[in-house]
């Protein structure tokens, strides 16, 4: 019923930056969030960001506080994630992630809360 399509993914050096884009079609998201989860090689699905659709209110994972950027563009329904600083140990799988009637804090709380998921897109930071 949702469709996230996820681009921007690629090899970057670090202390540089990518973005990373999710385009939602299908059912609505206006009073949702949309945000990112990640998998590092060999570790678990883990939260990075989210944003409650229509109060525009961000959560972020401590890990990437101050160098992530999550936004939203409501013409576009397209949520992004501005990725500056990278490190090294932000290379891993990275999933757009959308929760129903969810706020940015439910998403963070659990993934069990993610309604629906985009394909993952690999980002590869290199030393």
């Amino acid at each position: 019923q949702v469709l996230l399509v996820v681009s921007g993914g690629g090899l970057v050096q670090a202390g540089g930056s990518l973005r990373l884009s999710c385009a939602a079609s299908g059912r609505s998201l206006s009073n949702s969030a949309m945000g990112w989860f990640r998998q590092p090689p060999g570790k678990e699905r883990e939260f990075v960001a989210a944003i409650s659709w229509r109060s525009s209110k961000t959560y972020y994972a401590d890990s990437v506080k101050g160098r992530f950027t999550i936004s939203r563009d409501n013409a576009k329904n397209t949520v992004y994630l501005q990725m500056n600083s990278l490190k090294p140990e932000d290379t891993a799988v990275y999933y757009c992630a959308a929760d129903y009637l969810g706020t940015d804090r439910s998403m963070a709380s659990r993934i069990a809360a993610v309604d629906y998921w985009g394909k993952g897109t690999l980002v590869t930071v290199s030393s």
